[in-house]
């Protein structure tokens, strides 16, 4: 079925009994429209109350899983088929809207702006956890499931052509990977556009990944990052680190993961003041020791962007 297909479907059965009716394919109401409530310390503030303060298009979207992948034992991966207006930048989340759920959902996009124009679909890879939204992705939703999203978020790489090259450092905790990748697929669609013929896209530095997970289980996508660093040497590099690994490593792993946390002699090899953009993704503890680690090696605040998540 075609992505104009899953959609016409999409919009005509997307329940008016959930909690986004009214909003489909309307324009909404900025940021400021979103209530703010007292939260007590007990209690984990919710993706809305979250991000009020964060950019979000006025536009919500019908949108429809057109397939699923487990991309680990704890991680399913949502390809989703998106309204032809639909757009957002490399590192930004949406609001996921589900019919018969009432808290509203936050995923960043693990998949580039390239894929959404080349396919019209976004992926979102979403770990269990007992949080409604991430719950029904992992108990109820299927192939053909109706959703609605609005993308947000002020943590993206979106360079113009004309813009200074830069070398991306990305750092990124266990989930904390899915904008990084986004980011890191972007970049490497701009260098296959400046290798064409012809073309002027932004004239990507080089990218360096840090990612630190669990287990080499817990490293999503890597893969695809291997080879990437495989086809593009001389303009991308990973380091993975694994800090509760109870067995062998992977042969084809092992030259690319190290046993412990991320070091501050391996930031320092890939921190220039003058190139270096960071961007940080994971739990908050590990954003600012990281944080801290680079503004000591005197990269500038202003280079250092981050997105927190728990």
């Amino acid at each position: 079925m075609s992505v104009l297909c899953f959609l016409s479907s999409a919009a005509r059965s997307f329940s008016l009994s959930s909690p986004a009716a009214g909003l489909l394919c309307c324009r909404l109401l900025g940021p400021s429209s979103i209530t703010r409530r007292n939260t007590s310390s007990k209690r984990q503030m919710d993706h809305l109350e979250r991000t009020a303060s964060n950019y979000r298009q006025n536009a919500l979207y019908p949108a429809q899983v057109c397939g699923i992948i487990n991309e680990s034992e704890t991680v399913k991966r949502l390809r989703v088929a998106v309204h032809p207006d639909f757009s957002f930048k490399a590192g930004q989340w949406v609001d996921l809207f589900i019919p018969g759920v009432e808290t509203v959902g936050g995923f960043s996009m693990c998949s580039s702006p390239g894929l959404l124009q080349r396919e019209g679909v976004i992926e979102l890879a979403v770990k269990y956890t007992k949080h409604p939204p991430a719950h029904w992705v992992h108990t109820m939703c299927t192939v053909g499931s109706h959703v609605a999203m609005r993308v947000g978020g002020d943590f993206f790489f979106d360079p113009s052509p004309s813009d200074p090259s830069v070398d991306l450092l990305l750092v990124a905790g266990g989930v904390g990977i899915n904008p990084l990748y986004s980011i890191l697929l972007h970049a490497i669609d701009l260098l296959h556009l400046n290798h064409s013929s012809g073309s002027q896209a932004y004239n990507i530095g080089s990218a360096h990944l840090c990612y630190s997970a669990k287990n080499t289980q817990g490293l999503l996508f890597k893969s695809s990052i291997i080879e990437a660093c495989r086809e593009f040497p001389d303009k991308f590099s990973c380091d993975f680190h694994v800090t509760q690994q109870n067995t062998d490593v992977d042969p084809h792993l092992q030259p690319f993961v190290n046993r412990g946390r991320i070091t501050e002699e391996e930031l320092r090899a890939h921190v220039d003041p003058e190139r270096t953009l960071c961007y940080l993704c994971g739990p908050p503890p590990m954003i600012e020791a990281v944080s801290k680690t680079l503004m000591d090696l005197n990269l500038p605040k202003d280079r250092i962007l981050f997105e927190k998540w728990w």
